[in-house]
């Protein structure tokens, strides 16, 4: 007899019924001794039914940011995701922030629009009565949009209480969590909810703020299974918004990340960075002994410590698994129009995107096995390929979903070599339906002599799967490396995708802010402390021009500087402005605004956040939006700052040069020295060139600056 779909198992029942059945599945957690769910996680346990066996898949959209001002992202929507989820009938459908857009046309001004929120409402009620979904598999999470101008969770503003799906299902906790079960595994999934509570205004708003009390909840929500760890597997997944890299940490210096680590994920889903940054924003974890490491601060590569040759493991000896997870950020409906669908397959996870860009598709292929080497191994891998490969029938196929709304006549694995430079064919297998009819999905499988593929380089083989429907249409999958052995392929970020996924901001703020004050004194005091210690020296420099006369070409350099400490402390009016200005930005707030909604009261901007005062004794620290106001500070401080010092120094070095050529010149020199006075206008024409590169380079710095 065949399992129904999924679908079926979430119909509707009478209230007592669905009452009882609560019961029923609260009693035996209740029972097992696990840690009580906080209020708002309602820790849900689906059994997912059916073919195919110890496998399950979800669907993960994020950033569709449904604007007054963009009714094409709410159209296409509409048009394509509904008939895609009824295509590949997921077990979880993930919405992972930014829901809507809270900006104006001209993006200049940020706040909550209510009949975005509304559209949105009636858009997913039409996805889910198109794809035949139950409302409940559907979770949506708020994003850093989401709020913006919400002065308070719960209050008149904040139309995510009134209108998600986990509103409006009683999920209010910041923590969701729900567990599905196919043939002995559990696939735990774990949603969080780390934006503001009291949600700042675009633009410092942009890292997630969690606390002490979520990332506790989090720990737990982790954790619900773990004393039945040995009775069954278990697959744990986590979803939210914010990547890694921007998120802050907790008042007790905690981060996300600490907590993934500790349960060692196989996936962290995220959205938030789009795909205007690069395609590979995705970034492999993995536990550091050392406290001062520097991985605290950024992480230069997609996947550090992950084996990348053969090794040779006691497999006799236990091995005990490196804490590790990967965070894939998936980029945006927004622009991109991108959806991921994610599979785990007998604890093996992995992922497809999809876009729909050029309209909706008519097959959709989720390879399973083998994993992508680029973005899918961990570091067990290669001792459970070469350890276990004996007691598992897993590693000798070749699997991959696929979705089709037409019948499907043939799928053929493809296995090419690219050792030579290119890619040759070396394997072409056709694959065979291990699902029956009235399964939840149609997995195809081939046997394959995958001991004949184990190879030293990671991405020497590429896989690719094609399909031919009923209609005669074929359609591939991309070309994706993999390593049988389990050997990570290295992947280099860019520098735009670096800079986002690479850098911890929240640690790099103040390491960079502080070092730029530092190099600003610097200009500034010693100069003037020089010349107060050294003031007989350097007037006599002034005095007698023949001490130029006499000098080796290193004399002059500490002539230049004498007449340079000389002349930015005649100019006393800017030299004090100079120091004043950089004294009040460190203690005292830069400007006042609007910072949560136009109703509100002013708010003080510092460089640690914006003065909480105005709440207060509500708030248990005196500033909010720490790092987030890095967005105004370091571009200030780098882009306007830093260059106006360098060229009111520059204008003082060139007066300097300018005065030793003038004094080289009045004395009587020998020719020899006229020579050198020559290169020294040659220097110094160079150097009056670059100081007026330096002001015209301020001029539109400062323009967009002030026009922000």
């Amino acid at each position: 007899m065949s399992w129904p779909p999924p679908r079926a198992a979430f119909r509707r029942e009478p209230p007592r019924f669905r009452a009882l059945l609560l019961l029923l599945v609260a009693l035996p957690l209740w029972l097992s001794g696990g840690a009580p769910a906080h209020a708002g996680d309602l820790r849900r346990v689906v059994d997912v039914p059916g073919e195919p066996r110890s496998v399950v898949w979800a669907v993960q959209l994020s950033d569709l940011h449904f604007s007054a001002f963009h009714p094409d992202r709410a159209a296409d929507f509409r048009r394509y995701v509904g008939g895609a989820l009824a295509m590949v009938n997921p077990a979880l459908v993930l919405i992972t922030g930014d829901l809507t857009d809270a900006k104006s046309k001209d993006l200049l001004s940020s706040r909550q629009e209510k009949v975005e929120w509304i559209e949105y409402e009636n858009v997913i009620n039409d996805i889910a009565d198109r794809s035949g979904l139950n409302k409940e598999v559907f979770y949506d999470l708020r994003g850093n949009h989401d709020s913006y101008g919400v002065p308070e969770v719960g209050g008149m503003l904040d139309f995510y209480r009134n209108h998600s799906i986990n509103a409006r299902l009683g999920r209010t906790g910041m923590v969701q969590s729900i567990t599905l079960q196919n043939s002995g595994w559990k696939y735990l999934f774990v949603g969080l909810d780390s934006a503001m509570d009291i949600g700042l205004r675009s633009p410092t708003n942009i890292f997630g703020q969690p606390t002490d009390q979520l990332l506790t909840d989090l720990d737990a929500a982790l954790s619900q299974w773990d004393n039945h760890s040995i009775s069954f597997p278990i697959t744990k997944i986590a979803f939210g918004h914010f990547p890694i890299s921007f998120s802050a940490l907790t008042t007790s210096g905690i981060s996300i990340r600490d907590v993934f680590l500790k349960h060692s994920l196989s996936a962290y889903l995220c959205g938030h960075l789009h795909t205007n940054f690069g395609r590979n924003l995705k970034r492999h974890h993995i536990s550091d002994q050392h406290q001062l490491s520097s991985k605290q601060y950024y992480q230069t590569d997609i996947h550090e410590d992950m084996p990348t040759a053969l090794n040779i493991h006691n497999c006799s000896a236990r091995t005990e698994s490196s804490a590790e997870f990967w965070e894939w950020e998936m980029g945006d409906w927004r622009s991109a129009r991108s959806m991921r669908i994610v599979a785990v397959d007998s604890g093996y996870v992995s992922y497809t995107d999809i876009n729909f860009t050029f309209g909706s598709r008519d097959v959709i292929i989720v390879p399973t096995f083998p994993l992508d080497s680029r973005f899918m191994q961990r570091s067990s891998y290669p001792h459970d390929s070469s350890c276990q490969a004996m007691s598992t029938t897993h590693l000798g196929t070749v699997r991959t979903l696929v979705f089709s709304r037409q019948k499907i006549e043939s799928v053929t694995a493809k296995v090419y070599d690219s050792r030579s430079g290119g890619l040759h064919l070396l394997l072409e297998q056709e694959m065979e339906r291990t699902s029956r009819s009235g399964a939840r999905g149609d997995m195809f499988t081939a046997p394959w002599n995958w001991r004949a593929l184990v190879d030293e380089l990671p991405d020497r083989y590429w896989l690719q799967i094609e399909v031919m429907d009923m209609s005669g249409e074929i359609y591939y999958s991309q070309l994706r490396p993999f390593s049988v052995n389990g050997l990570a392929a290295k992947v280099s970020w860019t520098w735009k995708e670096f800079r986002v996924m690479g850098c911890q901001w929240n640690q790099l703020y103040y390491p960079i802010m502080w070092s730029t004050f530092a190099f600003l004194f610097s200009l500034i005091l010693i100069p003037r402390t020089s010349l107060t210690f050294y003031e007989d020296q350097f007037m006599l420099n002034f005095r007698s021009p023949k001490t130029t006369t006499r000098s080796s070409s290193g004399r002059l350099s500490s002539v230049n500087f004498d007449f340079f400490a000389v002349e930015i402390s005649k100019i006393y009016s800017i030299w004090t402005g100079m120091l004043v200005y950089l004294l009040y930005l460190i203690f005292f707030p830069w400007f006042s605004g609007y910072a949560v909604t136009q109703n509100s009261n002013k708010m003080y901007l510092h460089y640690k956040g914006w003065s909480a005062s105005y709440f207060g004794n509500t708030r248990t620290v005196p500033y909010l939006g720490l790092p987030d106001v890095m967005v105004i500070v370091l571009p200030h401080l780098l882009f306007v700052v830093l260059p106006a010092y360098l060229v009111i120094v520059a204008i003082a070095a060139e007066r300097a040069v300018y005065l030793r050529r003038h004094l080289s010149w009045t004395a009587k020199k020998h020719d020899d020295h006229y020579k050198r006075g020559r290169n020294c206008m040659k220097h110094a024409w160079i150097f009056h060139c670059f100081r007026k590169f330096l002001i015209l380079l301020c001029l539109p710095i400062a323009w967009k600056h002030w026009k922000r």
